[in-house]
């Protein structure tokens, strides 16, 4: 069986993130959304609330979501997936994308990171960018999948 993580905060998970879920589900049999606790960020939403909606957002796909709070090596050993999927909107994140790639497979040969684009609808979408019209009280529910945007309203 073929499985893939894609790990990242997911604060809150997007229609950008189920894009590129979806995508990877297309090379791997699994994939395994790895939330990251991320305390140096300090999310909007806790581990618990992401966690949930997470597991929401993909019912009804082959994902499993697991939370961790070490480097994503550590946790790729831990679980037996060697396959890291990543989400590309930008050059930008490219560049910091491919360092990280590299700097997983340094540390453990194993690793291989995959590169995936959204679709271009989803493409200028980001966790930011929700959690800022969500601040500012401005319409999100374009930007996140539709069965997680009850349960964000009433985290906020």
């Amino acid at each position: 069986m073929r499985k893939a993580i894609y790990s990242g905060t997911f604060d809150p998970i997007t229609k950008g993130h189920l894009d590129i879920i979806k995508r990877g589900l297309t090379m791997f049999d699994s994939v395994t959304v790895a939330v990251a606790t991320s305390q140096l960020k300090m999310p909007m939403f806790d581990i618990e609330t992401r966690i949930g909606l997470v597991k929401k957002a993909t019912e009804g796909l082959n994902v499993k979501v697991k939370h961790f709070d070490t480097l994503l090596v550590d946790f790729a050993r831990k679980e037996e997936i060697f396959h890291v999927i990543r989400g590309l909107r930008a050059v930008s994140d490219f560049e910091y994308e491919l360092q990280m790639g590299y700097a997983n497979s340094s540390v453990d040969k194993r690793i291989e990171t995959i590169y995936l684009m959204p679709s271009l609808e989803n493409a200028f979408i980001s966790s930011s960018i929700v959690r800022e019209l969500i601040r500012f009280k401005g319409d999100f529910t374009h930007l996140v999948p539709k069965n997680i945007i009850e349960d964000l309203n009433k985290c906020i």
